[in-house]
């Protein structure tokens, strides 16, 4: 008897890791609203057909602004094939800071300010910075990232979603 609830209980544990890790990989993104510096406003809806990067991050962030050079090189090579990025800077940046960097780096790609917090909350309440979500052409969830990752298994990624239908 022993035995059987042991085996049972294993059974079940498997079966539901299996569970969550199959619905954690087709999560779908949340529906929001970026509102970019220069007024523009992009719903996860209007990037549907495209590999999107939503990038949390901060001025404050030392990864980040360290990732940000490979961000706008993967940006200036993908996005002629489908591939978005949103910088979205956290709620305690400073928006003068947010547009101040963006600006001096040009950065190439809408850049929003989650003034309230709201968009954070929306992808799982992010904290830590930079987390990133790499969204796929349905508009599902394929890869969160939390801080430094690794460039090649990224690219690779990338390329899988956006040759992917």
């Amino acid at each position: 008897m022993k035995k059987t609830l042991i085996a049972l209980v294993a059974v079940v544990a498997v079966a539901g890791a299996a569970v969550w890790q199959f619905a954690g990989s087709s999560k779908t993104a949340p529906d929001v609203t970026f509102v970019s510096l220069d007024g523009q406003k992009i719903s996860t809806q209007d990037l549907r057909g495209k590999v999107v990067l939503v990038k949390f991050w901060a001025t404050s962030c030392v990864t980040c602004i360290q990732q940000m050079p490979d961000t706008v090189q993967t940006y200036k090579q993908l996005s002629p094939k489908g591939y978005e990025v949103i910088a979205v800077a956290m709620q305690y940046d400073p928006p003068n800071y947010v547009k101040n960097y963006s600006d001096t780096r040009q950065l190439p790609f809408p850049v929003a300010i989650d003034a309230q917090g709201k968009l954070a909350k929306a992808f799982g309440d992010v904290q830590l910075t930079p987390t990133a979500f790499l969204i796929d052409k349905q508009g599902h969830i394929i890869k969160r990232y939390l801080g430094n990752y690794d460039k090649v298994a990224f690219m690779n990624t990338v390329e899988k979603a956006l040759a992917a239908g």
